[in-house]
């Protein structure tokens, strides 16, 4: 079997590795924990492409450990099973689980005692914020460290180890092209080169739309499928709504992410007009963090038809956002003493609570606001 190139040209320690300096920098905390040899868990949150699995390689081999790399996308208990049970004499475990957001709760508490117990050291990685994917007793055992996307320098430099020629053009159409990702850089060249036997900017082109065509998670077609996934569901068109929600699974998206939006939409776009959306909501997010793809995306469509399907009704949302304007438009306006808390004498003494009733229909507004009304 073919070595792919980025696995040849994979940097072995942190001299060859490019980028990252305020985690491998001199006396910076990654860097000494690898000269050092400590052991302990930890997560790299950043993203593609920006040296997570190099980095996890280069710290197990400090550590002179027998290194398993799993991903989170196709591994699960069993997995985790075999890399316990698995005899690797004195060496300590560094189990490297790429993607960690992907593993439900339950897979992340089956994780979480060898953790705990040192029968593995883990070593995360994800592009997602860990402090919403992963379970917060297993997060309380890692140090996070968060990793940037790769400058131009470093991608030059990246680019360089490939020993493809590139004129400066060649170049700076590849790192423009690339956002940060050396994987991707690294790959397209090899594709590059494998499919038209020279580079160059027109096979370079030609070679990404053949391959690299792709649902990017901080790009256009992310906020232009959301947008669309959204909107479809406020104008309860549900078959266009699970069009979009299957375009999403299919390409990658995080179900979280898309299971977050309907809870917001719940309130945002249903609202008054039927309360119990909110509940659903829930309990669909609650559904996809327990079960994990890809059966959570039966519950994903149970939950966009019934959303689509409910009454539409903006008006809560609306009254806040104009209780907004008036926060940011007048600041902390005095708040009428009659509703004040008033927990000490003295607080007593300058009328604070004064003459409340529990069902007054006194308005309790601060003065400049009295008779203004949000929900409409």
């Amino acid at each position: 079997m073919n070595e792919p190139l980025a696995h040849k040209i994979r940097p072995r320690s942190l001299k060859e590795f490019a980028g990252q300096e305020h985690l491998v920098g001199k006396d910076k905390p990654l860097s000494m924990a690898i000269s050092s040899g400590h052991l302990f868990s930890f997560i790299l949150w950043g993203p593609p492409g920006c040296g997570k699995t190099t980095l996890a390689e280069i710290y197990a081999a400090s550590l002179n450990a027998q290194f398993f790399g799993l991903s989170a996308v196709s591994a699960g208990k069993d997995d985790i099973r075999e890399v316990i049970k698995f005899n690797a004499g004195d060496k300590p475990k560094v189990l490297f689980l790429d993607e960690i957001h992907r593993f439900n709760k339950a897979q992340q508490d089956y994780l979480l005692p060898f953790v705990e117990k040192g029968d593995i050291t883990l070593v995360g990685a994800t592009t997602e914020n860990p402090s919403f994917e992963v379970i917060p007793a297993l997060l309380s055992r890692c140090r996070v460290f968060v990793l940037n996307e790769l400058g131009d320098k470093e991608m030059s430099r990246i680019i360089d180890r490939t020993a493809f020629k590139l004129n400066k053009e060649e170049k700076g159409w590849i790192i423009n092209m690339a956002n940060g990702d050396a994987r991707q850089a690294i790959n397209l060249l090899e594709n590059t080169m494998h499919l038209y036997k020279k580079i160059n900017l027109v096979n370079l082109k030609n070679a990404l739309q053949s391959k690299f065509l792709r649902y990017d998670k901080k790009g256009e077609e992310h906020y232009n499928t959301i947008s669309a996934f959204i909107k479809s569901m406020r104008a309860s068109q549900t078959d266009a709504a699970l069009y979009y929600l299957a375009r999403m699974i299919d390409s990658g998206e995080d179900p979280k992410f898309i299971a977050r939006r309907m809870v917001i939409f719940a309130s945002e776009d249903i609202g008054l007009a039927h309360p119990t959306a909110l509940v659903v909501a829930n309990e669909i997010f609650r559904a996809v963090e327990t079960i994990g793809l890809p059966e959570c995306g039966i519950n994903l469509a149970h939950g966009v038809s019934y959303l689509c399907q409910c009454k539409k009704d903006r008006s809560s949302y609306d009254a806040y956002m104009a209780a907004m304007q008036d926060v940011k438009k007048y600041g902390n306006l005095p708040i009428p003493l009659v509703v004040r808390n008033a927990p000490t004498r003295l607080m007593k003494d300058l009328n604070y609570g004064k003459g409340y009733e529990k069902y007054t229909k006194e308005d309790f507004l601060p003065d400049k606001l009295k008779g203004k009304k949000y929900l409409k």
